[in-house]
């Protein structure tokens, strides 16, 4: 079954072709990293696939939802840590994850999962009481998270997750990476620590331009 199917896929911002003719497979349950030069579309396939940004040209399907007439159907589903946090700045570190908690439909079970989470990302104890306005980068970083692990989303789409993490909040953002696949979930990655990542993933698709250049496991086309 494939989660994430892209053919011919341009999308547009302002002017720029930020995708130039994607076509890109992702099977349930894959472990996939996406790297590539600056500019080359890395970002705005997680946010495409989270239904943030509509394709101009192409077919392109999430989740078997069609990203042009379904994409707000997909956001249910899935869950992207991009480079803005998606936290409330008035709201605490634990308010933040239980609002994403109940958000997920998760009903009384919502805070028992947020206490799950904010343990599982050391923000449990008087950080969690903290407004996060007033917390480090790192440890709004660790919210963001949290309030995506405490979801468990069937697409989980991480932007540079380890940035502004300190080594035990990376491994626990690997630890998190493996305990998602393993429970069924599939996880796109977008990532300059190709070292730490390609240990996770045992697949690895090269974007340039807009459009897909290199597949580990396929064909590795020239630049």
């Amino acid at each position: 079954m494939s989660v994430v199917e892209l053919r011919g896929v341009v999308a547009v911002l302002g002017r720029f072709p930020a995708l130039a003719g994607l076509d890109l497979t992702v099977a349930a349950g894959e472990t996939v990293l996406v790297q590539g030069p600056n500019g080359g579309g890395k970002s705005t396939l997680l946010r495409l696939c989270a239904g943030l940004v509509v394709p101009t040209r192409g077919e392109a399907r999430v989740l078997g939802f069609d990203l042009v007439v379904e994409r707000h159907a997909v956001r249910r589903r899935v869950g992207l840590l991009g480079h803005a946090t998606g936290l409330y700045d008035d709201l605490t570190v634990a308010e933040n994850v239980i609002f994403w908690a109940r958000a997920a439909g998760l009903g009384r079970a919502a805070e028992a999962r947020a206490n799950w989470a904010l343990g599982r990302l050391g923000l449990d104890g008087p950080l969690a009481d903290q407004a996060v306005r007033t917390v480090s980068a790192g440890q709004r970083r660790r919210t963001s998270l949290a309030a995506l692990a405490v979801r468990r989303p069937d697409l989980w789409l991480l932007d540079e997750p380890h940035a502004g993490l300190d080594q035990e909040g990376r491994d626990v953002v690997d630890d998190l990476i493996g305990e998602a696949v393993a429970a069924g979930a599939t996880v796109i990655v977008s990532s300059h620590e190709l070292d730490r990542v390609r240990r996770l993933s045992p697949r690895v698709v090269t974007l340039a331009g807009g459009t897909l250049v290199g597949d580990r496991l396929g064909v590795v086309r020239d630049a």
